[in-house]
């Protein structure tokens, strides 16, 4: 059995924060590109328009508009974590399959893996009790495949602590969406632990866009 935290990875964007910049600029450029064109404006789009221009649309309300660019994350979580985040609809998600994995191989350890609750103090005794239910679902996962049970079969005895990964990509309007929901005070303990550092990840990358948004 393996316990680890979540985490989370922002795909295909610069490595360095020094390119940050220059990325919002180029994002901000694709979105004022189309949305001069509702108010055919064009002749005034320059090199340094874009930022500008995408915050006059987010505090006009005009969100439509900056929907023409997506972005992607990797996630790690847990299964009852990853229930929720799937609700958003206006997005694409591909995840880690349980029909199809087979934790008893060796590619996997043969073991299961868990995401930590963030609740709990690993000396207490609620953590204890929590760990030694992982060790009973891990036995009984491996017990029946060794039984010849299929992994679509066996995975009925697995709980929501088991870690999975997603890609989820959503235009940009709609991570804003999910960042009001997701990242407020009255979400999940273990959305907040990803949603909270995500959110300032997001802020530091295209701040023109999600600067405002302070859950």
């Amino acid at each position: 059995m393996r316990i680890i935290k979540p985490g989370f990875e922002i795909l295909d964007i610069p490595a360095s924060p020094d390119e940050y910049p220059a990325y919002e600029s180029s994002v901000a450029s694709r979105v004022e590109r189309a949305g001069r064109v509702c108010y055919k404006s064009e002749h005034r789009m320059t090199d340094d328009t874009g930022p500008g221009f995408v915050r006059a649309l987010i505090k006009s309300g005009h969100e439509s508009v900056i929907e023409h660019v997506s972005l992607s994350v990797r996630v790690v979580c847990d299964r009852g974590v990853s229930h929720e985040w799937v609700r958003h609809r206006i997005a694409s998600y591909s995840q880690e399959s349980t029909r199809y994995c087979n934790y008893g191989r060796s590619k996997f350890g043969g073991e299961i893996t868990f995401i930590k609750p963030c609740y709990w103090d690993e000396d207490g005794e609620r953590f204890a009790i929590w760990r030694d239910a992982m060790r009973i679902a891990e036995r009984a996962y491996l017990d029946l495949l060794r039984s010849g049970s299929s992994p679509q079969e066996a995975r009925g005895v697995l709980p929501n602590s088991v870690k999975t990964e997603l890609i989820s990509t959503m235009n940009l309007r709609e991570w804003r969406h999910f960042f009001k929901l997701r990242a407020d005070k009255s979400a999940h303990p273990q959305m907040l632990e990803l949603t909270r550092p995500m959110l300032d990840a997001f802020k530091r990358l295209l701040p023109c866009v999600f600067e405002d948004i302070n859950p």
